[in-house]
């Protein structure tokens, strides 16, 4: 395929090229990354047997793909090279048949917060806001190249001691994706340009930088995608009310949440015109939130119940020319005014195969309608 290639490295501690052998097994490559659970890979390799694989599988036996290895993966577009993913393996598995040359070995992994994952923690973090914390348990997983990159919610309460302590009793990524989720937040970790340094990123979903390189159909020789499929859900959008004793204060304070304080992506938000029957949540506070935290946790849980467009399709990797990221802004054309503009990727699986690169998406946003005359191409 011209003008793109497929780089795979792989190491116990620090990722460096793989050997020969290891390449010229590969049959298939796939890395899907979501904002919602860990980024992905599964790589396929096919195996056969020579006079000087008496004993076993050579690739097999290789300690190279044992499980806890690490993973790059990288594509490069000509001499820009793109990293999909660096992950830890976390499962082997071997698929023999009676034909020659045709048995698998499969390896599957799932990005550096796997490692994460691994240790029920039972901690307390006195006095610390939740921005103090996420980064100090991100700093303690340094030897995997993790950089902070943590952005402090527009309300945020700090704890003081003598009223509560943020106390933790599971994982170190459990953790942080709970108070992520409390502010309608996402932590994942994806890999810079520069392999095995990777950014920990614990923010807002990306509604607002520079929309990447537009999805094109139905436009002749500039079509890069193909299998449009559009979904339209009426039912999510919440209105979340009720009432709170605030433990500091003593008082009852009511709870009110209305409508979504994300930036609109559509000329018509779906939680809007369906307003007369949008769907009515009572708040109930778990004890000791004060109206703060209160406010923030119905926020969220509005704003989280918006995406009512959902968008699945495939890109040819060679027409579109570059790689599609999740967890961040596209320009869709040729669908018409309804379905054309800005959508949020939330996942994207790339496959790689010896001749072929394709990207299944999944896009989102809150509505119909297009806010923009024209999309980046």
């Amino acid at each position: 395929m011209t003008g793109i290639f497929g780089i795979l490295m792989i190491g116990p501690t620090v990722a460096v090229p793989a050997p020969e052998p290891i390449i010229s097994a590969v049959e298939q490559i796939k890395v899907t990354s979501t904002d919602g659970e860990h980024d992905g890979f599964e790589i396929i390799f096919t195996l056969g047997r020579s006079g000087q694989d008496v004993l076993d599988y050579s690739l097999i036996a290789n300690p190279l793909l044992n499980p806890f290895n690490r993973v790059i993966i990288i594509v490069t577009f000509g001499f820009v090279p793109s990293v999909l993913i660096d992950g830890i393996i976390t499962l082997k598995q071997f698929n023999p048949s009676d034909q020659p040359g045709q048995s698998k070995l499969t390896i599957t992994g799932e990005d550096i917060s796997v490692m994460m994952d691994r240790e029920e923690m039972a901690t307390s973090h006195p006095n610390q806001p939740d921005i103090a914390i996420i980064t100090k348990i991100i700093g303690s997983y340094s030897q995997y190249g993790l950089v902070p990159t943590v952005i402090p919610p527009k309300s945020m309460d700090i704890p003081l001691e003598i009223y509560r302590t943020p106390s933790q009793q599971e994982t170190d990524l459990k953790y942080i994706r709970g108070l992520a989720k409390a502010y309608d937040y996402v932590f994942y970790i994806e890999p810079t340009s520069v392999p095995n340094v990777n950014k920990a990123y614990w923010g807002p979903k990306d509604f607002a930088s520079f929309p990447q390189k537009a999805i094109t159909t139905n436009m002749g020789s500039d079509n890069n995608a193909s299998n449009l499929n559009f979904q339209y859900n009426s039912l999510d959008a919440t209105m979340i009310t009720g009432n709170i004793q605030d433990p500091m204060l003593n008082i009852n304070v009511p709870v009110i949440v209305a409508g979504s304080l994300r930036p609109p992506l559509s000329a018509f938000p779906g939680w809007l015109s369906s307003f007369p029957n949008i769907k009515k949540k009572k708040y109930r506070a778990s004890g000791g939130v004060n109206t703060i935290q209160a406010y923030v946790e119905a926020q969220s849980e509005t704003d989280s119940s918006t995406d009512a467009v959902k968008v699945t399709g495939d890109l040819d990797g060679l027409a579109y020319g570059d790689v599609l990221r999740a967890r961040r802004l596209v320009g869709l054309r040729g669908m018409g005014y309804t379905h054309d503009g800005l959508y949020y990727v939330k996942s994207v699986t790339h496959t790689l195969e010896r001749g072929k690169y394709t990207q299944h998406f999944e896009l989102t946003r809150d509505g119909f309608g297009s806010t923009t005359p024209v999309v980046p191409i």
